[in-house]
């Protein structure tokens, strides 16, 4: 069946089940064999594919795509859950592929997983309980995110990859495939390995992230003062921490460090070059 909008026509196939309550945007197109909870609320210009599940108390922002098999918004993996009213919010433009499942948030947690803008999911990602993952991140096929994880923005994990719970990853870092990440990942960091060390920056996403050259120049000098094998980390993060005052970049690099969190930081098996 179709049905008629104020700004565009929203296509339901009548294979799809639509549940009473569920709220479904302008223009959206559901396929067939699709299921949609009560509580679920589909952004405009969304597309299902088709066989896609959402369920539980999800929010999906504008012009999703959506493709088979995905499972969206089912109970968290998490024994302690009994069925709490929690949510799952994702922002517009996500790109969800084949087999790709999300949790909502549990009361252990802060009762919410949240997904940033124009977000990348490719076939077989979970994202678990109660993350947090920042705009433009993209997870590649089977990249597995335990519960409580916080990935800034522009982050990329390669496939195969796992992501302990609890973890951080900093805004443009860059996790190689089939990682083991065990610490948090310094912004702008790369990892790689099983288990994960940091391998140094991600050079060529700063570039396309269009960071110019004194900019990345500063990080790459504060990396290596950071890493050093010369004196302690704390002394080296307060020399960084003088060297660079007004530096932006830098400044939330060192600001990373020092809010700390539950997992110690994936660092360097030797010291970076000069």
């Amino acid at each position: 069946m179709s049905q008629q909008t104020a700004t565009g026509e929203t296509t339901i196939h009548p294979t799809a089940v639509i549940e009473a309550g569920a709220e479904i945007g302008d223009g959206c197109e559901i396929g067939p064999f699709c299921h949609v909870g009560p509580q679920v609320r589909l952004g405009a210009g969304s597309r299902l594919r088709s066989h896609v599940i959402l369920w539980g108390n999800t929010q999906i922002g504008e012009n999703a795509q959506i493709w088979p098999f995905a499972s969206i918004g089912h109970a968290p993996q998490h024994l302690k859950y009994r069925g709490e009213d929690t949510r799952l919010v994702i922002g517009k433009n996500a790109l969800i592929r084949e087999h790709v499942t999300m949790n909502p948030g549990t009361i252990q947690g802060h009762s919410e997983t949240r997904i940033g803008e124009n977000c990348s999911f490719f076939t077989g990602a979970h994202v678990a309980h109660d993350c947090v993952v920042g705009n433009n991140v993209t997870l590649i096929n089977n990249v597995m995110l335990a519960g409580h994880c916080t990935v800034g923005d522009f982050a990329t994990v390669a496939g195969g990859s796992g992501i302990h719970q609890f973890t951080r990853v900093g805004h443009h870092a860059y996790i190689g495939g089939l990682a083991a990440v065990e610490g948090d990942v310094i912004p702008f960091g790369m990892v790689l390995g099983n288990r994960a060390y940091l391998s140094g920056l991600n050079v060529i996403g700063m570039k396309r992230a269009g960071f110019n050259r004194e900019a990345v120049r500063n990080v790459r000098r504060a990396y290596r003062m950071l890493f050093s094998f010369d004196q302690t980390f704390k002394e080296n993060l307060n020399e960084v921490t003088q060297e660079f005052p007004e530096d932006p970049l830098v400044n939330d690099l060192v600001g990373f460090i020092r809010a700390g969190g539950d997992r110690s930081l994936c660092t360097p098996r030797h010291a970076p070059g000069a």
